[in-house]
């Protein structure tokens, strides 16, 4: 079977052609080399020369990587989205808040990354538009093309385009060179290093549409479209726009049209009003996308709609076209097991699918605008976001990364408010942090009049009040209830709530990994505790719970050797976790039935041992060792507990509803694991595997972890997991190959994964 990945020392990209808006993913092809923070000398002379790139537009003198001439040989070749963080080692003095990882400003010679990509524009027409897009590089990216300087965006969360049309060399190769520099950090999170979301070379017509530039409204029985539009022709142009709403079975259903007279480099926004009678709606049960054709001057560029209302009041909460909804959300860091920050579209839309099987239909981006690719995906499937802006703040540089928020996720039905912050404490009980969240929220509504804006609080209450809509961190940092009664008037969600989960597969404290707090804290089971404060309470808009799925950084209350945070539902590699039960049994309609904790619980033989369940049965009875312990009616959205002494053996569960037996579960003692059992799921190019060892009868062994080595003989392994989040194996991507592919990863209490780029063809584990 042929590989699907095919790297050329240089890229070719002849599918140029007038009548329509090209977009070429720029994935393969690159080269990669560390450069040095702090010394320039080891950083390729970057900047050292005579006429430096900052002195002289593409001084002839220079040498170094961003021109041609230079010899990039011993380079490695990746792919991108490229993460060079996730594969560097821990260390005990590294960063708590990035999981321990040898990146950051102790250490200069593995945070600066530089990136080479040779392009055959050949096929290249001259009277056309080329602009390159970068949806995210951590951080302070510099940008060459042919040697020319393009610019330097400081954030790792903006999407960059640069107009390279002047500079192309139509005749010999041209040259794409970034430097990204994480020495700092921008979150306080794991955030990767490099080009780690997707890059693009766009092509248009001389006059064509702003990147971004395309985008609707809803109002009044109205579709409102606008194409903000460039004229980069050498003369003035009269610009007619036309466009087209088409259903999803390409049925034209309204348009509309109008005309620009644009002078050279003059940009202006054309509009029209698209009448629409009974509009079939957007909505997290029916994700229906329209698309809007807008041709300028001979090009057609598409755009997916979704026309859809979305509203928060005081008495009600959240409205989504009229109906109300209560958002069962998580919040979400872009990182996963062995891949970092460098997610492939089709992993993220499996961890989004994965998130939905719970009953997840809202995300919080979690605390940076999301990626393209996230919104794109959850506008599909019909999961509702709040984008979230990384930093406060009122001058030019905040303002210029909050409208690019806006410009990005504008157009995406998904997106249902904007967040201009999140836990801000040195402007939370400061007058003049008022006045910063007003003039910000003020400017997100001149940008886009649709939609409100939110914060994030801690637990201040001064810059609070000027919040559209208020977002509670954690029910007993905010006193919510007291703050209801004073201000009934407030809209509110809950925009954090402890899940309260552990490690998965652990019920006693060990070295890097901790038994959930769910089981230990007393009185009360802190993720019940949240999910039924916002359940009984319907003037809220629902709730996000911390976190979907584990991340790496900020490992609390641990620290080195554990590097991930164990808050998640699911693990860092989406296994689940006891408590993804609770909230399946809460926000489904599907009869589900948990109990924990598992029966290999060797070492504890003779102690007492809480036997729990989570289910949306009416009633569970159990019994442990052929010893019925009860049949007990389950709470509403809580669990239910026995009480036995452990010994090897048998635990059966049954689950009653209406008095009829629906649904039972068996945890039992399992002999060692000897075999591994692979399990395959592929969206996209991307192939999830995910692996569980087993005794000799096929059994589950939860406590196994053993070494399991995956063996394909075609596409690529580009990352590795198990989910425990102490394990000291660096498993990320594989340096780019041109045959079989083979990687080992311990087993974490039963469980591995394996993420592999491409067909797999012939997959093998064992261990």
């Amino acid at each position: 079977m042929k590989r699907v990945i095919i790297l050329l020392a240089t890229l070719v990209l002849t599918a140029f052609y007038a009548g329509a808006q090209t977009e070429t993913p720029l994935h393969g092809g690159w080269k990669f080399a560390f450069g040095n923070a702090s010394d320039p000398a080891k950083d390729f002379g970057c900047g050292t020369e005579y006429f430096n790139y900052l002195t002289k537009a593409n001084s002839i003198h220079n040498e170094g990587p961003y021109v041609l001439k230079f010899d990039d040989s011993a380079w490695q070749d990746v792919t991108v989205p490229h993460d060079w963080a996730t594969t560097l080692p821990f260390a005990r003095e590294a960063s708590h808040s990035h999981g321990y990882k040898t990146v950051g400003w102790k250490y200069p010679e593995t945070s600066v990354g530089w990136y080479r990509l040779r392009l055959d524009l050949s096929g290249a027409k001259r009277d056309r538009h080329y602009e390159l897009r970068f949806d995210g590089i951590f951080r302070n990216a510099t940008v060459w093309f042919n040697g020319y300087y393009m610019g330097t965006e400081p954030s790792g969360y903006a999407v960059q385009t640069y107009d390279i049309t002047p500079y192309i060399n139509y005749s010999a190769d041209n040259l794409i060179c970034v430097r990204a520099d994480a020495s700092l950090e921008e979150g306080w999170f794991y955030e990767g290093a490099g080009i780690y979301r997707s890059a693009w070379l766009i092509e248009s017509g001389s006059i064509h549409p702003t990147q971004g530039g395309i985008y609707t409204q809803w109002a009044d029985g109205n579709l409102l479209v606008f194409a903000e539009t460039a004229n980069d022709s050498s003369s003035e142009a009269e610009a007619k726009v036309t466009f087209r709403l088409l259903s999803a079975n390409g049925t034209e259903v309204a348009k509309g049209s109008d005309a620009l007279d644009l002078l050279p480099g003059e940009t202006a926004t054309a509009e029209a009003a698209l009448k629409l009678v009974g509009p079939h709606l957007w909505d997290t049960e029916d994700p229906y996308l329209y698309t809007l054709e807008t041709t300028i001057g001979g090009d057609t560029y598409r755009t997916p709609v979704g026309i859809r209302t979305a509203e928060f009041n005081a008495r009600e909460g959240f409205l989504l076209n009229g109906r109300k909804v209560t958002l069962r959300g998580v919040n979400l860091h872009q990182d996963h097991a062995g891949v970092g920050a460098a997610m492939p579209d089709g992993l993220i839309e499996w961890r989004v699918r994965e998130l939905q099987k719970l009953g997840v239909n809202a995300i919080r981006c979690s605390h940076n605008p999301a990626t393209p690719a996230l919104l794109e995906i959850c506008d599909r499937l019909g999961v509702v976001v709040i984008d979230e802006n990384r930093l406060m703040g009122i001058n030019s540089e905040h303002k210029r990364l909050l409208e690019n928020m806006v410009r990005w996720g504008r157009q995406h039905p998904s997106v249902v408010l904007w967040s201009i912050g999140n836990e801000e404490w040195g402007l939370e009980n400061d007058v003049r942090g008022a006045r910063v969240a007003r003039q910000m929220q003020d400017y997100v509504h001149l940008l886009d009049p649709t939609r409100e804006t939110t914060l994030a609080n801690a637990g201040g209450g001064t810059m609070f009040r000027e919040a559209d809509v208020k977002g509670y961190n954690y029910i007993r940092q905010n006193d919510v209830e007291n703050r209801h009664a004073q201000h009934p008037e407030w809209i509110a969600y809950g925009s954090e709530e402890t899940t309260g989960c552990g490690t998965r597969g652990v019920y006693f404290p060990e070295p890097g990994r901790m038994p959930s707090i769910n089981r230990t804290e007393s009185p009360e089971n802190v993720i019940e505790r949240g999910w039924q404060y916002y359940r009984d309470n319907p003037w809220t808009g629902g709730v996000f719970f911390w976190t979907g799925f584990d991340y790496r950084g900020e490992p609390n209350p641990l620290s080195y050797p554990s590097h991930d945070s164990e808050f998640g539902i699911l693990d860092y590699c989406g296994f689940p976790k006891d408590e993804a039960f609770y909230l399946k049994a809460a926000w489904t309609r599907e009869p589900v039935l948990h109990i924990f904790p598992h029966w290999n619980l060797s070492g504890h033989e003779g102690e007492t041992v809480q036997i729990w369940a989570y289910s949306n049965c009416d009633e569970v009875q159990l019994s442990v060792n052929g010893k019925n312990l009860g049949r007990k009616k389950m709470p509403a959205d809580g669990h239910l507990s026995w009480e036995a002494k452990y010994k090897p053996g048998k635990v059966v569960a049954t689950g009653y509803i209406k008095g009829k037996k629906v649904l039972t579960e068996t945890i039992q003692t399992t002999g060692p694991a000897v075999k591994a059992v692979a399990s395959t799921e592929t969206v996209g190019d991307i192939t999830i595997v995910n692996v569980e060892l087993q005794d000799k009868k096929g059994r589950f062994v939860p406590d196994a972890r053993q070494d399991v080595t995956l063996t394909i003989d075609s596409g690529r392994i580009i990352g590795a997991g198990n989910g425990d989040p102490a394990c000291p194996v660096i498993a990320g991507p594989h340096p780019v190959i041109a045959g079989p592919d083979r990687q080992s990863i311990p087993a974490f209490n039963g469980r591995a994964q394996f993420i592999v780029q491409g067909d797999p063809g012939t997959i093998n584990v064992n261990i």
